[in-house]
């Protein structure tokens, strides 16, 4: 049985600045065990939402709760596939994303909060298997994604500080004390 390998919080050199703030919202420690954890935070989070609360959005132009939910697993994928291809040594640039244009058509107003948890959850197990089993030098290979470098390791704790992003998002302008009496 092999050891899962180790992801040091990554140098600034090994992601694009826009992602900064996703990597200083992690905190220290064991990242995997904390990307294991981060869905049960989620789902506590949103335990109880109403369907009306997951079809709110706090401003025109602005994605419902269940949108968020569906960009956070689709940018988690996304993110995962990174890592997959640059761990086993594809050099090949990869092109980025425009959230914008995946959320409308992602299909999430028309599902549950719940089967978009359930969503979550899957996903997540799935990129836990991804980074619980590549080769211990994996994390520290590198390659070209949305035009900048970025490890593996860096993709790892993007994926952790983007959700941390989202759920603070939620909480403050989706789930307040206000919005909560809808």
């Amino acid at each position: 049985m092999t050891t899962a390998p180790h992801y040091a919080r990554p140098e600034a050199s090994e992601y694009a600045p826009f992602y900064a703030a996703y990597v200083a919202a992690v905190p220290d420690g064991d990242l995997l065990a904390r990307l294991e954890s981060q869905h049960e935070e989620t789902a506590g989070v949103l335990a109880g939402v109403s369907e009306a609360q997951g079809d709110y959005a706090y401003a025109p132009g602005k994605w419902t709760l269940k949108e968020v939910l569906g960009h956070i697993a689709d940018a988690e994928r996304v993110f995962a596939y990174r890592a997959l291809r640059f761990a086993r040594g594809d050099p090949s640039p990869l092109p980025s994303f425009d959230e914008n244009v995946w959320a409308p058509n992602s299909g999430a107003r028309e599902r549950s909060v719940a089967d978009l948890l359930e969503e979550l959850r899957v996903v997540r197990a799935a990129t836990l298997a991804l980074f619980r089993h590549l080769p211990p030098e994996a994390p520290e290979r590198r390659g070209t994604a949305s035009g900048n470098p970025v490890s593996v390791r860096a993709l790892a704790w993007i994926i952790a500080g983007h959700e941390r992003h989202h759920l603070r998002i939620l909480r403050e302008r989706y789930l307040s004390p206000v919005k909560s009496e809808r």
